[in-house]
C-alpha cells in the first residue's frame, strides 16, 4: 500500500522532487494496493492502523512520533502524557517530568509546544481519506463496507475536533491529496471554526445508524458516534455564547447560533439516555469503591468509548499496557516515580462537597487552629473525593499514607529523611518523596494490584474516551441552556445519588460548572471547559494552595500547615492571556503554507 511517511499538508511539505520521489516509490514493507482494498483482513489492519496512531485518544497525548501510542513506546510523552494536561489545569501541579508546566508561568507563545495536535493529525487524516476512498471500491460485503467506513469517518470526524478545539479553523480536506493537486489544495486555507463543527456535527448525524450499538472494546460504536456529536455541538455552543467572532468570521461562532447548537447537544445525549444501551456503573454499595472500580472495570455498561490495554508488558510482543500505575500511584515506588499529578489543596476545596451536601469548611484558619486526629481531617467528604484523591491516612497495599513532611519534637521540627525519634521517622515514607509536592495524589485510575517496585508499564485498565456520567452532564449544560431546568436537575442527581452525595433540590449553572469539575476531575475536561466557558483567564490564573503534614510527637496528632504559591512559587504567576483561547498555529507552519493566516495575539 502506498504510504507517505511524512505528508505535506498545511505546512508541512517536503520539496516536490523528494515528494514525488516518495509517492513513487513502492513500500517493501506493505502489502500492495491491488490487494490490501480486496482483503477483509487487511482492510481491518489498515483502519486499526489508524486508531494506533491517535495517541490523542488518550487524555489528549500529543505523541512526536507517528505510530507510537503512549504505552508502547520509550518516549517521555508516551509515558507521562495521559498526566500532562491536569499540569496546566487549576487541579494539580506536576510530578518529577515538568514537560508543560513552563506553559502555566511563561504563558502560550507562537512558538507553540503546547497540545500540538497538527502534523499528526493531517498524517492520520490523509490514511483515513484514502480509506474512505478506496473502501467503496472494495469487493467486500455491502455491510462491512458500511460500518467500516463510518468508523473511519468517526476518526476523521474526531481528528478534526481535536484540532478545531485547539486552533480554531483549520483546513478541512476531504481527500488523499497527491503532489499533481493544483496550488490552491496543496496549500490549502483555513476553513472557518464553524465549518469544523459543522462538518463533526453533520458527519456523526451521517454515520451513528451505521455503527453497532456495542463496538468491539478500543472501538466506534453508535454511541461513541453520538457522544462526539454532543460535547462537540456542546462546545460550539459555548463558544457562540461566550466567545467573539474574529478574522473575518474565521475564529468564533454567531451569538445568535448558540441555542442551534445546544439543541443538538440536546438531542444526541437524550438518544443515548433514552436508548438505555449505556448506563451508570453502581455495582457496589460502598460509593467509593463503586467509583474507584468503575475505572478498573472492563467493558462496563458506563464506558462507551475506550483505548484498550491488556496486562502484557508494553515491549513484549502484542503487549499493549501502559505507564499509568507507575507514574500516578503513592509511594512504595521504584526509583521514586509516582504522583506525577499533585492534585491543590485549593482545587479540593472548591470542588468537593461532604457527602450530606455540605460544603467542607478548608480555611487556613481552621486546618491550621489545631492538632488533627488522621481519621478526622476529611471525614465526612463526599464518597468521589476519597474514590478521587488520595492523600495523608488514605489506605495503600493495606497501610495508611504516611505524608507527614516533619516531626514535631519539643518545638523543634525534624527533617532528616533517614531519621528517627525513639521509633518515630522525621518524614513518613510518602513524604520522602522529593521535589514540589502538595500533600495529595490522584487515586482515580490507580490499581492497588499493579507492581510499582518494579519498572514494569503492563498497568491493563482501558481509558475511557466517552463515559455515560458525561452525556448526562452534557445533557444537564444543554438541558439548562434550553430552560429546561427540571431535565438538568435529574441528570444531575442521577450522578450526584450514584456518587452518595445528597441530591440538589434546584440547579443553577455554576452547580452544573462544579459538578463536572468534580465528577470529571483529571480526565481530561477541565482545560477544555475553562477554555469554552471563556473563563480560563480568571481561572487558570489564580494561585494555587498544598497542605504539609507535620507529626507532632508529644500528642501522636497532625499540625498542619497552608503551603501557598505551589504553582510556581512566590514570584512565578500563572499566564493566561485571552488570545490563548486559540493556540497559535506557529511560525514554522505559516512559513511553510503563506495561505495559513495566525491567530489573533501571537507576534
Amino acid at each position: 500500500m502506498k504510504r507517505i511517511a511524512i505528508l505535506f499538508l498545511s505546512g508541512v511539505l517536503l520539496s516536490t522532487s523528494c515528494q514525488k520521489d516518495i509517492l513513487n516509490k513502492q513500500p517493501l514493507d506493505r502489502i500492495a494496493d491491488n490487494i490490501v482494498w480486496k482483503d477483509i483482513k487487511a482492510i481491518q489492519a489498515n483502519l486499526a492502523g489508524s486508531y494506533s496512531m491517535m495517541s490523542v485518544l488518550e487524555n489528549e497525548t500529543p505523541d512526536k512520533y507517528i505510530g507510537i501510542r503512549p504505552g508502547v513506546g520509550w518516549t517521555l510523552e508516551a509515558q507521562v502524557g495521559v498526566t500532562l494536561i491536569n499540569n496546566i489545569t487549576d487541579e494539580a501541579t506536576w510530578g518529577m517530568y515538568p514537560q508543560w508546566s513552563n506553559f502555566r508561568s511563561s504563558g502560550i507563545t507562537i512558538n507553540g509546544g503546547l497540545l500540538e495536535w497538527w502534523e499528526n493529525a493531517y498524517i492520520i487524516l490523509r490514511q483515513l481519506n484514502d480509506f474512505i476512498e478506496k473502501v467503496p471500491q472494495s469487493p467486500i460485503d455491502e455491510e462491512s463496507k458500511k460500518s467500516l467506513l463510518a468508523e473511519a469517518r468517526f476518526l476523521r470526524a474526531f481528528n478534526y475536533f481535536s484540532m478545531v478545539k485547539r486552533y480554531g479553523g483549520v483546513p478541512l480536506i476531504l481527500n488523499a491529496q497527491s503532489i499533481n493537486e493544483p496550488y490552491e489544495k496543496l496549500y490549502p486555507k483555513r476553513n472557518s471554526e464553524k465549518e469544523l463543527y459543522d462538518f463533526v456535527i453533520s458527519e456523526m448525524d451521517a454515520v451513528y445508524n451505521d455503527l453497532p450499538p456495542k463496538a468491539i472494546s478500543g472501538r466506534a460504536s453508535k454511541y461513541a458516534a453520538l457522544t462526539l456529536k454532543s460535547r462537540a455541538a456542546l462546545y460550539a455552543g459555548s463558544i457562540a455564547e461566550y466567545g467573539t467572532v474574529q478574522l473575518g468570521g474565521l475564529l468564533g461562532i454567531p451569538a445568535g447560533e448558540a441555542k442551534a447548537y445546544y439543541q443538538k447537544s440536546y438531542d444526541a445525549s437524550k438518544i443515548i439516555i433514552d436508548d438505555g444501551v449505556n448506563s451508570l456503573y453502581n455495582v457496589d454499595a460502598n460509593k467509593a469503591k463503586n467509583f474507584r472500580d468503575l475505572f478498573l472495570a472492563k467493558n462496563s455498561v458506563e464506558a462507551i468509548f475506550v483505548v484498550a490495554h491488556n496486562d502484557k508488558d508494553m515491549i513484549s510482543a502484542g503487549g499493549n499496557g501502559w505507564y499509568y500505575d507507575f507514574m500516578q500511584g503513592p509511594m512504595p515506588n521504584a526509583w521514586y516515580n509516582g504522583n506525577q499529578n499533585m492534585p491543590y489543596l485549593s482545587f479540593i476545596a472548591s470542588t468537593y462537597e461532604k457527602a450530606d451536601g455540605t460544603l467542607p469548611d478548608l480555611s487556613e484558619a481552621t486546618l491550621t487552629g489545631k492538632l488533627w486526629n488522621d481519621n478526622e481531617i476529611w471525614a465526612g467528604m463526599e464518597p468521589r473525593f476519597y474514590a478521587t484523591i488520595y492523600t495523608n491516612g488514605t489506605t495503600w497495599l493495606g497501610a495508611p499514607i504516611d505524608w507527614h513532611k516533619a516531626l514535631k519534637v519539643n518545638g523543634q521540627y525534624l527533617t532528616d529523611p533517614n531519621g528517627a525519634y525513639q521509633g518515630v521517622p522525621h518524614i513518613g515514607l510518602q513524604g520522602q518523596k522529593s521535589g514540589p509536592f502538595t500533600s495529595f495524589g490522584v487515586l482515580k485510575y490507580l490499581d492497588e494490584k499493579h507492581n510499582n517496585m518494579v519498572y514494569d508499564f503492563a498497568s491493563s485498565q482501558d481509558w475511557m474516551v466517552f463515559r455515560f456520567a458525561e452525556v448526562l452532564l452534557n445533557h444537564a449544560e444543554a438541558a439548562f441552556k434550553l430552560n429546561k431546568p427540571d431535565e438538568a436537575l435529574a441528570a444531575v442527581n442521577a450522578i450526584r445519588s450514584r456518587a452518595g452525595v445528597q441530591t440538589r433540590t434546584a440547579i443553577t449553572f455554576p452547580l452544573i460548572q462544579k459538578e463536572r469539575k468534580a465528577e470529571l476531575a483529571f480526565e481530561g475536561h477541565r482545560y477544555w471547559d475553562v477554555r469554552r466557558w471563556r473563563i480560563a483567564t480568571t481561572e487558570l490564573t489564580k494561585r494555587q494552595t498544598g497542605l504539609r503534614y507535620v507529626r507532632d510527637f508529644a500528642s501522636g496528632k497532625l499540625e498542619l500547615e497552608i503551603l501557598q504559591n505551589v504553582d510556581g512559587g512566590a514570584n512565578v504567576k500563572p499566564v493566561f492571556e485571552s488570545f490563548n483561547y486559540y493556540l497559535p498555529i506557529t511560525n514554522a507552519r505559516t512559513q511553510q503554507n503563506p495561505n495559513l493566516v495566525e491567530n489573533p495575539g501571537y507576534k
